[in-house]
C-alpha cells in the first residue's frame, strides 16, 4: 500500500513525520536531515527541499528566504568517476 503525503520520496518521509519533528523543536533543515534523512537521498533534496522549507516557514513564521537551505554536499548530481579525472588511455 502506497504512503499518503510522501514529501521526501527518496527516504519515504511523510508530511506528518516532518510536522511532528518540527513540533518537537527541530526547526532547521539540518535538524530535520539528522532526524529523518530528508534531502539525503539520490536526488539530494531536489524533490523535497522547497516543500520542507515552506513547511518550516509556516511553522516558525519566518519567510522562506530567512531559513537556511541546509548544506548541499557535492556531487549534487551523481556522476561517473571517470569524469572526475583526466584519464588518457594512450599513456
Amino acid at each position: 500500500m502506497a504512503k499518503a503525503n510522501v514529501i521526501c520520496r527518496c527516504e519515504e518521509v511523510e508530511i506528518d513525520e516532518i510536522r511532528k519533528c518540527i513540533a518537537e523543536g527541530r526547526t532547521t533543515l539540518e535538524e530535520l536531515k539528522r532526524a529523518l534523512r530528508v534531502t539525503m537521498g539520490p536526488c539530494q533534496g531536489r524533490g523535497c527541499r522547497d516543500i520542507i522549507l515552506r513547511e518550516l516557514s509556516r511553522a516558525t513564521g519566518k519567510p522562506v528566504a530567512e531559513i537556511s537551505p541546509g548544506t548541499i554536499r557535492p556531487p549534487v548530481k551523481p556522476i561517473k568517476i571517470g569524469l572526475l579525472c583526466d584519464y588518457n588511455s594512450d599513456k
